[in-house]
């Protein structure tokens, strides 16, 4: 199966009333674990890379063009997509290196400022049939998640997508970002009401920190696209953890990656079916 569009993977969800995992990536192993668990599930996944991961790497090219060859191999559909991009520059060098998506995220910014800026990298990626996502409302720390005003506002949401024209919206319900536990208080009325009110998809960012349940009901009352990252890394750091401290002789990265790699695309498969079967 040749990598696919974001869109593609996206419209299909929408269409069964399901949710669409769209995990991160670190470094190869993650690409390698996470597509091998849609290939598990015969599910198709989105392969997040980060503004930071990008840095982290040093470049986005690097990890980029690894996790679009890693897409390109998979036996089920496998997008690749650029996760929370605060630079402009980053957007435009996604979409030359190939990337079917984008989430430019100008959440920070005043009202305005964000619709205004978006607007224009919205026009950009659609000149090149790049799939955008945006954020309204903040989708911070586990403080800032529950603070007052900071969630998304339905009429408010409504607006910013008219009024830029992207094709998918993060909202803030209740999740925040690197939580290493699964106890985030959702609110599933306000999902419902953006639901009714925004004519694109809706995207659940920080969705490591919620249970099964809450994930389940999520996608129920209208989420679409899944984004988890730490919970999948604390996946990955215990495996290597356990491993190194059965085997302290080991000095040879491929035998605790490995493992680390394979519990990484078991949870993945897990979450995928989780997801899909609402």
């Amino acid at each position: 199966m040749p990598l696919v569009a974001t869109d593609d993977i996206i419209k299909g969800a929408v269409r069964q009333a399901s949710g669409i995992g769209a995990f991160n990536v670190v470094q190869i192993e993650h690409a390698q674990a996470i597509a091998a668990g849609a290939q598990a599930a015969g599910l198709p996944v989105i392969l997040q890379i980060s503004e930071n991961t990008a840095r982290y790497h040093g470049s986005l090219e690097a990890i980029g063009l690894a996790s679009l060859s890693v897409a390109r191999r998979a036996a089920v559909p496998v997008a690749v997509h650029l996760d929370h991009a605060e630079s402009t520059d980053l957007v435009r060098e996604a979409v030359e290196l190939g990337f079917s998506s984008v989430m430019f995220d100008a959440a920070k910014l005043p009202y305005q400022e964000n619709e205004d800026v978006t607007r224009t990298m919205a026009e950009l990626c659609h000149q090149h049939g790049v799939w955008i996502e945006a954020e309204l409302g903040e989708v911070g720390g586990k403080d800032g998640a529950h603070a007052p005003g900071v969630r998304t506002d339905p009429g408010e949401a409504a607006r910013f997508v008219a009024a830029t024209g992207v094709d998918a919206l993060a909202v803030a319900v209740g999740s925040s970002h690197a939580m290493a536990t699964r106890d985030a208080a959702l609110d599933f009325d306000l999902i419902a009401r953006l639901r009714e009110a925004v004519p694109v998809p809706l995207v659940l960012h920080g969705s490591s920190g919620v249970d099964d349940g809450s994930l389940r009901k999520a996608v129920a009352a209208g989420m679409t696209k899944i984004n988890v990252s730490t919970h999948l890394n604390r996946r990955f750091t215990e495996a290597v953890r356990n491993h190194l401290a059965a085997h302290p002789e080991v000095s040879d990265p491929r035998r605790y990656l490995g493992p680390a790699r394979d519990a990484v695309a078991a949870e993945a498969a897990r979450l995928l079916q989780l997801l899909a079967e609402v």
